[in-house]
């Protein structure tokens, strides 16, 4: 499985700026709030622990995770977002899916379908392209020189982990999302570092674009992510590393 590669220079760039990681702060407390609201304890709730651990790869205060928490328990009064899913299709048929977490269906789907249209693409049925994607738990462990391979290959082993990929700048681990919370939760144990911690969508296949059409592509996925109420897009398409890293 592939991807993840130059992990740490797409980590150290999102967050170069205040204004970048503001956004990236607001998207992941939507989640922990989503996830707190059942139950906002972390032991025993494995989603918001999950939650709090994306947080943390992304270097979100503490205080502000607590808040949100706040917000989700009725601490504090705080919005209720619906999660949703989006699927259909950029230029030259690539397979784009869209994650969200919305107070406002309507507006959302209006926003997306607008991006969508501008950009070459076109909202499709439920279902039109998940089939060719997997849902996986994806750990990417920061690679520092103190770091064995072998010795993070054998945690993630023995933690129960599916695949195991050791990348110039990362290490990737890959679970069933099932299993994703156990594996994570035993690789933090350990003294890792995230620089992601998620379950995904990953592709089974991957495509290759012309340089126009991976031109549309590129403005077509930074337009949905630009989205409030957008949380993750995944898509099918294969960058080249420079775009991987910008």
């Amino acid at each position: 499985m592939s991807g993840h590669s130059h992990a740490a220079n797409i980590a150290a760039k999102k967050a170069k700026t205040d204004a970048v990681k503001g956004k990236i702060f607001t998207k992941v407390g939507r989640e922990i709030a989503v996830a707190a609201k059942s139950n906002p304890d972390p032991t025993t709730n494995s989603k918001l622990a999950d939650a709090i651990a994306k947080a943390k790869a992304v270097n979100m205060p503490n205080d502000n995770i607590k808040r949100c928490i706040a917000k989700a328990s009725g601490e504090l009064n705080g919005d209720n977002y619906e999660e949703l899913t989006y699927e259909g299709y950029g230029p030259a048929g690539s397979a784009v899916i869209i994650k969200t977490l919305t107070d406002n269906k309507n507006r959302t789907v209006d926003y997306i379908r607008t991006a969508m249209r501008k950009h070459g693409g076109s909202l499709g049925n439920a279902g039109c392209v998940s089939f060719t994607f997997s849902n996986l738990g994806v750990i990417v462990v920061e690679r520092t020189p103190d770091l064995e391979e072998d010795a993070v290959m054998e945690f993630a082993l023995d933690a129960g982990a599916d695949d195991f990929i050791a990348e110039d700048d990362a290490f990737v681990v890959y679970t069933t999302p099932s299993n994703f919370s156990a594996v994570r939760k035993y690789l933090e144990e350990k003294g890792l570092n995230f620089f992601e911690a998620q379950v995904e969508m990953v592709p089974q296949n991957k495509i290759t674009l012309s340089d126009e059409d991976l031109v549309k592509f590129n403005k077509l996925v930074s337009a949905l992510e630009d989205l409030d109420d957008v949380q993750n897009v995944y898509h099918n398409v294969d960058l080249p590393e420079e775009d991987e890293e910008e």
